[in-house]
């Protein structure tokens, strides 16, 4: 039952189990913590957050302490608490002036400098001086990942990072060893942290305890500017900050969006950054006599011209890679519809997702905040810890609520929280059809790539919407159909119908040589078979531009202002942080440039332009951070509607090595380290399991 306070002479009422911590800040008194965080469980071991209750015979630590936990007043009066009385100022001076016994105050040479809540709070609730001259203690720094730079002896053990690689990250490899004076956090087995989402551990750290290795002593955090925009590096479309210092990106922060990522980004999407400095293309390039040789706009733009002008339209294909934002496929599907071409394809090599089958055919449809409803997830056909980590992370964090059982069909993996594994393939779905509803009240089929991008796709699909339809999946209320995607681009792509037209050729059609003259906008992660004349629009040296016969530099996803969908549907539009390098240019104004060579001008000049032309056909892409839903019986029934006959072949992870999964990273040094590191540990796990 609701509970009356009264906190600085303001009276609230809160719900019962709140903490005091809790109701104090809704009563707008701020309340100091260092070891406190929501999203994580409660330590109450750094005192910092002591309040002071009428008739309690000491401060009480706020974060522990629940409302209904107080001792009512005799005359049932409600409890009277104070943040800011002489005893909760004097109380938190004595803890702040503790936690400084041994803290080596080394900010100016700091990275935590000017981010720093211990600067912060002592300025604000501590003391000028300390009355204690010994010396202070030193700490043996950890190497805990090539990740994390450690400077232990700044440590004040509020063990927020050890909850946190328990609780969420799912990595048991964090924990206080010691007591008193010789407590230290430490990994138990003295080696680096193998976990996608380890680095998020640095932005919990209240101190500088934990920093960031690869952009140690760089910048200050006030010598930046700070753009708010979107992560490309897979399909969950994860809030980020994007800090840079001139034309340079110098690092990558989450930012918070609960329905999305949280505050959790992975540490590919955080620490991506040196690729985006890498191997990039600054200019146009055309192949002659065999070897691509620098060019001028003009020259390139006159070579794809005349190909595309002199090729019949049924011999033109295009391709539209992992990370395009829908401008830039709205402008060239725009281009070559114009020219009345039909193949072109979004999507990777036999990827059986239509959209003519509903928009609930497609997208992740109970959404990412829906995990936390659902109470039995059978995955088929992904890992999601290395196709979507921090979605991976929201399965965890339910599990941990207990209530949830997870199965898996295809390849078994650490996923960090215990499954059933219920197969390998499709016969395993085969024998759920016709087992009557499930038991669960929110049932969730998550399917991934690993299903849905296979030759025999289109029955793999039809028999998990039979399943689903026998397991009562999708039901008033509720629709527990989930695609989880893998690529950033990829729900836009379907969105603007980025697909075959009539007897149009896919994307493995167009890629083994179907057709004469294929535009590559960006899809590096499938070879182009030897023939036909490749022009590639896009940002670095990968397999794209090796096979190019014509080059046009584009902007990456921190270079440009574009629109993205993420697995669950949501329209989410980034900003431009920095300016592509050299004479590279944004991908839609290019297109732009293009259609004017070939005589077809297209009918926009500015980007508010285009995507005025845009929402007109897609409109729901206007709706910035909204979902457009889908039908979900309709869906499930045109894809049962399909049929076709499955192979025996057991579903196959798509995602082969997490760290290394588009140009960007392929580019990254830092990425590169990660997975050798990876792979060493693996190669050593299977020497450890043979001896």
């Amino acid at each position: 039952m609701p509970k009356k306070l009264i906190i600085d002479g303001v009276e609230i009422e809160v719900a019962d189990g709140t903490t005091l911590l809790q109701a104090c800040e809704m009563a707008g008194s701020e309340i100091p913590r260092f070891c406190y965080h929501e999203r994580l469980s409660i330590a109450g071991n750094c005192r910092m957050c002591l309040v002071e209750v009428v008739g309690a015979p000491k401060p009480v630590a706020s974060c522990a302490q629940t409302v209904n936990e107080l001792r009512p007043n005799p005359d049932g009066s409600p409890n009277v608490v104070f943040t800011k009385s002489p005893t909760v100022k004097k109380a938190r001076q004595g803890v702040m002036e503790f936690l400084l016994i041994n803290h080596p105050l080394d900010c100016p040479i700091c990275d935590q400098g000017g981010e720093c809540d211990l600067q912060d709070q002592a300025v604000a609730f501590g003391v000028g001086g300390s009355r204690y001259h010994e010396n202070k203690r030193a700490v043996e720094d950890k190497y805990i990942g090539p990740l994390i730079k450690t400077t232990m002896t700044r440590c004040i053990h509020c063990t927020r990072c050890v909850r946190y690689m328990t609780e969420v990250a799912g990595v048991e490899e964090l924990g206080l060893a010691g007591r008193g004076e010789d407590a230290e956090i430490t990994t138990y087995l003295e080696k680096g942290i193998l976990s996608e989402m380890s680095a998020n551990a640095v932005d919990l750290c209240p101190v500088g305890a934990l920093t960031h290795r690869p952009w140690a002593h760089n910048a200050r955090p006030w010598e930046m500017r700070k753009t708010e925009t979107i992560d490309a590096m897979d399909a969950v479309g994860c809030n980020i900050r994007v800090d840079t210092r001139g034309r340079e990106v110098m690092r990558i922060l989450p930012r918070n969006n609960d329905s999305v990522n949280e505050e959790w980004i992975s540490d590919k999407a955080r620490h991506v950054v040196d690729g985006l400095k890498t191997q990039r293309l600054d200019q146009p390039y055309v192949r002659k006599d065999g070897r691509l040789v620098p060019a001028t706009w003009d020259e390139a733009l006159a070579v794809v011209a005349d190909r595309l002008k002199n090729t019949a339209r049924e011999r033109i294909g295009a391709l539209a890679g992992d990370l395009c934002g829908a401008e830039e496929m709205f402008a060239l599907k725009d281009l070559l519809g114009g020219l009345g071409v039909v193949n072109m394809d979004c999507r990777a090599p036999h990827e059986a997702l239509d959209p003519a089958l509903s928009r609930a055919s497609y997208i992740f449809n109970p959404t990412i905040e829906g995990i936390d409803e659902a109470d039995a997830i059978l995955l088929i056909g992904t890992n999601p810890r290395i196709e979507a980590p921090v979605l991976n992370a929201r399965i965890r964090h339910r599990w941990r609520q207990g209530g949830l059982e997870v199965g898996v069909i295809g390849q078994a993996a650490d996923l960090g929280y215990p499954y059933v594994h219920v197969g390998d393939g499709p016969d395993s779905i085969a024998q759920l059809i016709g087992k009557g509803a499930a038991t669960a009240a929110r049932p969730m089929i998550i399917v991934g790539q690993g299903a849905f991008a296979r030759e025999d796709a289109a029955a793999v699909l039809a028999s998990i919407a039979k399943a689903a339809q026998s397991l009562g999946v999708v039901k008033d209320g509720w629709n527990g159909l989930a695609i989880l995607h893998t690529a950033a681009a990829r729900v836009a792509g379907l969105d603007l119908g980025f697909v075959p037209g009539a007897g149009g050729k896919a994307t493995a059609a167009i890629a083994a040589g179907g057709v004469d003259v294929i535009y590559n906008l960006g899809a590096d992660e499938f070879d182009i078979a030897p023939g036909p004349f490749v022009i590639y629009q896009g940002t670095h040296g990968d397999r794209g531009a090796h096979r190019a016969d014509v080059i046009l530099p584009g902007a990456a996803y921190t270079e440009k202002s574009a629109t993205y969908c993420n697995t669950e549907g949501r329209a989410q539009v980034s900003a431009r942080a920095a300016f592509p390098p050299g004479e590279a240019k944004e991908d839609w104004t290019v297109l732009r440039a293009l259609s004017a060579r070939l005589g077809r001008p297209l009918a926009y000049d500015t980007l508010g332009d285009l995507r005025t032309q845009m929402y007109r056909a897609v409109p729901h892409l206007a709706r910035v951070d909204a979902i457009q839903p889908g039908d979900g019986a309709q869906a499930l029934s045109a894809l049962a509607a399909r049929g076709g006959s499955v192979t025996a072949a057991a579903f196959q992870a798509v995602i082969a090595d997490f760290y290394l999964t588009n140009p960007v990273a392929r580019a990254s040094a830092v990425m590169a380290e990660l997975s050798a590191l990876r792979h060493a540990a693996g190669r050593n796990r299977v020497a450890a399991a043979a001896e």
